[in-house]
Parts: structure tokens; C-alpha cells; sequence
């Protein structure tokens, strides 16, 4: 069985208060680097075949500071990359509460297109994510455990996918800064 690590970027200045998106140029603060050591101390036993990363810069960071001690090269995948946001990218959380598109993302985000240029809707994020993480599946085949650094809203997307859960209820599943999600297929 093929076994994959997904793990969150670890905390940014914008965690929190801000729908960073796909923002770039948002690295990780001390806090966020301390996290991504820590996950690099706790998986320093596990045989991990290969490292890949959504593109942007907080999850490269991210992954780098694991893979520092092995002898991987972190690679890139921009199907783990965030959900398109479009207008909502960059926009404080307390703001975007108020939003009726807000309700809907919480309890029917399949129904959910984000609005203006660059925004996605929630299924087709599911479906790019799901598909990066099924074809690693394949070409490190069967016995391999392999880690993806993603966002909170991909690996819910992941999750929900691998446990059979609609993506309606993708909302119920926790995932915090750094965490490690294992998914055995």
C-alpha cells in the first residue's frame, strides 16, 4: 500500500487573519519554522521515497526544512497548490464572515465558485489534488511513503476524498499548521 504524509505549511504571519491564497511571497515565520523542524524530528525514522510540494513559498519552505537531513530534493507539484480564491485572495477572515458566499463555503462548498479572476471552484481544487496525489501514488509505487506539503483546504479536499466523505462535509475535518495527515491507499 502506498502510504502519503500530507503535511500543512507550517505558521506565516498571515495564518490566521488573512485568506492568504495564493499569495506569494509569504514565508514562514519563526513560529512556522520551528513547526516545520519539529515535523522533520518527528518523521526522522520513516523512510520517506520522495518530497513534494505545492509551489508556494510557504510550503517550500516548509518541505525544504524537512527534507534538509535526507537525501531528497524537494520537488514541485502545482496541483497541491491553494484553492483559487480569486477576490476573497488577501482578504481579512472577519471580513469575508460577512459575505453570504461565506455560509455557502462552509456548508455546500461543492456548490462554490469563488468570485473574479483566479477564482476556482472548490470541486475542480478536489479533483487537481486528488489526481497529484494518485498519480504520485502510481509512479512511486506500491510499497512507497512519500510526504506532500500542502494547504488546509486541499488536504481536507484529499481527505474527504480518501475517506469516502462528500466534499459537502470536507468542513468537519481539522487541519492545523504542520500537522500530518497519514492517508494509506
Amino acid at each position: 500500500m502506498t502510504t502519503v504524509l500530507l503535511v500543512r505549511h507550517g505558521l506565516t504571519a498571515l495564518t490566521g487573519p488573512v485568506l492568504a491564497g495564493r499569495t506569494s511571497g509569504v514565508d514562514l515565520d519563526d513560529r512556522g519554522r520551528a513547526q516545520a523542524v519539529a515535523v522533520a524530528q518527528r518523521l526522522a525514522g520513516v523512510a520517506v521515497q520522495a518530497i513534494v510540494s505545492s509551489p508556494l513559498e510557504r510550503c517550500l519552505q516548509t518541505a525544504q526544512l524537512i527534507a534538509k537531513d535526507r537525501d531528497l530534493t524537494v520537488e514541485t507539484d502545482a496541483r497541491l497548490i491553494e484553492c483559487g480564491y480569486g477576490d476573497w485572495t488577501g482578504q481579512e477572515i472577519n471580513k469575508l464572515v460577512k459575505d453570504p458566499l461565506w455560509k455557502v463555503v462552509q456548508a455546500h462548498p461543492s456548490a462554490v465558485t469563488f468570485p473574479g479572476e483566479g477564482g476556482e471552484a472548490m470541486r475542480d481544487a478536489q479533483v487537481r489534488a486528488v489526481d497529484a496525489v494518485r498519480s504520485w501514488n502510481a509512479s512511486l509505487g506500491p510499497d512507497a511513503t512519500w510526504l506532500a506539503c500542502s494547504h488546509a483546504d486541499i488536504i481536507k479536499a484529499v481527505v474527504a476524498d480518501a475517506l469516502g466523505m462528500h466534499l459537502d462535509t470536507f468542513q468537519r475535518i481539522v487541519i492545523d499548521p504542520c500537522s500530518i495527515t497519514v492517508i494509506r491507499y
